[in-house]
């Protein structure tokens, strides 16, 4: 912990509240390895660990991960299986390590759809976590952004519908409030591995104000010194939220 704080030198203020990250290029990884996808997909576990521990080190509130998308499903069976094999390991491995760290666990999207096992790992650390006041680890699990959305908006017309809100009170709040990321504060910063430039339905109204920052490394090899080195380039950048610089 020591390291990291010394790595970074700067003031806890300074930090981004929440950032997220697109984790990608495990099958790129695997391919340039000639190994198969299933390869990279181990070997991106590890980077998140590690990730996962940096974070909560230097202070960072909530670390969001795009771990499993909607589109994700439409993957060969063979590639989800061994995508939910690896979930299940993770809860399992790193449960104590989440558990002593002060780690909060919580999961964004449709986790009605995920393997039964895989939904009760969920809750059980979810229900032992909840308390944590440390780092909030915060998966996104068979999400998308624009169903994230779609499922606000039928959530909020239920609500017209049974006069419990009227249609002229909808606002940005309205609409925040009802995203499953409710309650978290919206990243400061947009992490993307592998160097594609696309968010790839990740969060899209809750980036409208995010910093951007693409990374060339595939997410295999991306380790704790980049995401540091990423960090300090995010201090250095004003944020206007569209107004003019005093």
């Amino acid at each position: 912990m020591k390291s990291d704080n010394n790595c970074l030198s700067i003031n806890s203020d300074k930090l981004p509240m929440h950032v997220a990250i697109i984790m990608d290029g495990n099958g790129r990884w695997a391919k340039k390895k000639l190994k198969n996808r299933i390869e990279g997909h181990k070997k991106g576990a590890a980077a998140v660990r590690d990730i996962v521990s940096a974070a909560g080190n230097i202070g960072i509130n909530i670390l969001t991960l795009y771990a499993f998308s909607t589109e994700n499903w439409q993957r060969p069976r063979t590639e989800v299986n061994a995508l939910m094999k690896l979930l299940e390991n993770f809860f399992i491995s790193e449960r104590d390590n989440i558990i002593k760290n002060k780690v909060k666990l919580q999961v964004i999207g449709q986790i009605w759809k995920m393997p039964k096992n895989i939904q009760a790992f969920i809750k059980e650390l979810a229900d032992i976590t909840e308390k944590n006041t440390g780092l909030i680890l915060n998966l996104a699990l068979s999400y998308g952004g624009r169903e994230d959305i779609l499922s606000a908006f039928k959530k909020i017309i239920k609500k017209i519908k049974s006069d419990k809100l009227k249609p002229d009170e909808i606002n940005e709040e309205t609409i925040s409030s009802h995203l499953y990321t409710a309650g978290l504060a919206e990243p400061d910063l947009l992490i993307r591995t592998g160097g594609e430039m696309r968010v790839s339905n990740f969060l899209l109204w809750q980036i409208a104000y995010s910093e951007l920052y693409i990374s060339k490394t595939l997410w295999p090899d991306f380790n704790k010194e980049e995401f540091f080195e990423i960090i300090k380039a995010f201090r250095l950048r004003e944020r206007r939220f569209g107004k003019v610089a005093e």
